[in-house]
Parts: structure tokens; C-alpha cells; sequence
């Protein structure tokens, strides 16, 4: 039992930094890497540690049901983690836009950034903890003693 959530909590921390990174990423694209200064990698990984910590304080309460029902269930689906991750990062991504207060268009390059985060975050999360996802044995019922009454 220990066992089981020392592996969903390091596998939602995992989870958490991937998706921070992913979201750096959008900012900070690879496609500029070649050009960087050793400088630029060491602020893209904080920031992807300051980002990770925040996906981790907002997506703590929806991965911590959505992983309780997974180990519950035993589903080990990389499919559920993966549509997991994705819900996730829409109630995110609809929060950042209802505080956004303007009423205008919706980004679709934040949106976009938003769906990849969820994918990315619920596949790293099934790859590290998700997979191992097993039902609780039920315990085997005690045989009556030779010769008692049931």
C-alpha cells in the first residue's frame, strides 16, 4: 500500500515537471535551441521548475481522484491517463481564460499549448506510475474449521 502511493506521487511529480517543461517550451521554442547560451538552458530548466511547481498545486486535487479511481479500478490504460491529463489541462486552460476578463477571442496558440501539456502530462504520468495501476486483491475468505457449524 505504501508502496502504491510513493509511485502515484512520484509519478504525478514526473508528470508535473514534464509538463511545466512542455510548457516552457511553447515560450522558449526548440526550434531556437542551436542558438542558445549555456545560460538560456539553465533559465529554460528553472522555469521549468517554477512552472511545474505551479501545474502541480492546480492539477493536485483532479490527478489525485482521477488516480485513486485508476488504482481503485486497476486501470493501467495509457488511454485514461492520457484523456485524464487532457481534461486536466482544459479546466486549466479554461480558468486561465475566464481570469483573462477580456470576453475576446480565444488563443489558440495558449489552447494549443494547454492540449499538448495535457497529452504529454498524462502519457509521462502512465509511463512512470499509471501502467503499474493493479486492483486491490480481495481478501480470501477463512475456510471454516473441520467438523464446525457455519
Amino acid at each position: 500500500m505504501v508502496g502504491r502511493i510513493i509511485r502515484v506521487v512520484f509519478g504525478f511529480l514526473v508528470a508535473s515537471f514534464v509538463a511545466g517543461l512542455v510548457l516552457v517550451l511553447f515560450v522558449n521554442t526548440p526550434a531556437e535551441m542551436p542558438d542558445w547560451t549555456s545560460e538560456r538552458y539553465a533559465e529554460t530548466g528553472l522555469w521549468a521548475l517554477a512552472v511545474g511547481t505551479q501545474v502541480a498545486v492546480f492539477a493536485s486535487t483532479f490527478a489525485f481522484i482521477g488516480a485513486v479511481y485508476a488504482e481503485w479500478r486497476g486501470i493501467a490504460s495509457a488511454t485514461y491517463s492520457i484523456i485524464l491529463g487532457l481534461l486536466i489541462a482544459m479546466i486549466a486552460f479554461a480558468s486561465h481564460y475566464a481570469g483573462e476578463g477580456s470576453g475576446g477571442d480565444v488563443s489558440t496558440y495558449a489552447l494549443s499549448a494547454f492540449v499538448v501539456t495535457g497529452i504529454v502530462g498524462g502519457y509521462v504520468y502512465w509511463y512512470v506510475s499509471g501502467r503499474y495501476a493493479a486492483p486491490a486483491q480481495p481478501e480470501m475468505p477463512v475456510a471454516p474449521a473441520r467438523g464446525a457449524k457455519a
